[in-house]
């Protein structure tokens, strides 16, 4: 889905999934991401909840779900920590209720007046609501939100024969190294390492299908050493190597 203007520098990426039918269920993985995300997601008993998803660092598979409507917002690095006034290591690897982080948060969740408003009703809100958390910080805030997005693009920007070490980067925002890893680690919820780390097998995942025949070539591009590295990698992370997690070979599904 189209981000809406006002929430662009804070979303980078808006996703609808609608369930299918029970038969038609297919296997729902979760992939590993640096970035934490706003879900809003009804049941078939028109009860909805607005959920924040923290930095994931393994992946994880699990029965589809009826979700008739699940919204899905992928905050950009530096804004969750803006918007939710917590350090995002606390949140890693889990879900919580908006709620909890955030006084008020209800009422973005009220029921629509009319059935298959929801998607709508909540981007209006989330268009006010959102922007207006951030008039509130001081701008020492912004400033440090605006490292770590600064210092998350660099490390996304970067293939493996022209990475950046910490070092440079911090260099180059006038910062030390240990000050830019305290940031990222408080504004993203994982070291630089291990950011690098979820990015390229993040690589992996999305040149995967087009590359199954020439690991190697993709492991190049994606930024490891050698395929050996990739596939040591991608099986830590996503919990089976690359070659059968593209032939659908995937672990035992879990409850959610």
């Amino acid at each position: 889905m189209a981000v809406p203007g006002p929430l662009r520098w804070l979303v980078s990426e808006i996703t609808s999934v609608r369930a299918c039918a029970p038969y038609e269920r297919t296997p729902l993985v979760h992939v590993p991401d640096a970035d934490t995300s706003l879900i809003f997601r009804t049941t078939w008993a028109r009860r909805s909840a607005l959920l924040v998803a923290g930095p994931r660092t393994r992946a994880s598979y699990h029965a589809g779900k009826d979700f008739p409507v699940c919204l899905r917002l992928r905050l950009r690095p530096g804004a969750a920590r803006l918007l939710l006034g917590v350090p995002m290591t606390e949140l890693v690897d889990r879900v919580v209720d908006l709620e909890e982080l955030w006084d008020g948060a209800a009422g973005l969740t009220a029921a629509p007046a009319r059935p298959g408003d929801d998607v709508r009703s909540v981007l209006q809100r989330l268009q006010a609501a959102l922007p207006a958390r951030i008039t509130g910080r001081s701008s020492a805030d912004l400033a440090r939100g605006e490292l770590v997005r600064a210092t998350a693009q660099a490390l996304r920007d970067q293939t493996g024969q022209q990475r950046e070490p910490i070092a440079v980067i911090a260099r180059r925002l006038a910062v030390s190294e240990r000050h830019l890893r305290d940031l990222v680690r408080d504004g993203i919820g994982v070291p630089p390492k291990r950011f690098e780390r979820i990015e390229r097998v993040r690589r992996v995942l999305a040149g995967g299908r087009a590359h199954t025949a020439r690991w190697a070539q993709l492991a190049a591009t994606a930024g490891f050493y050698d395929q050996s590295h990739m596939a040591a990698e991608f099986r830590t992370l996503m919990g089976v190597p690359p070659a059968a997690f593209f032939a659908g070979r995937l672990p035992s599904l879990q409850h959610c």
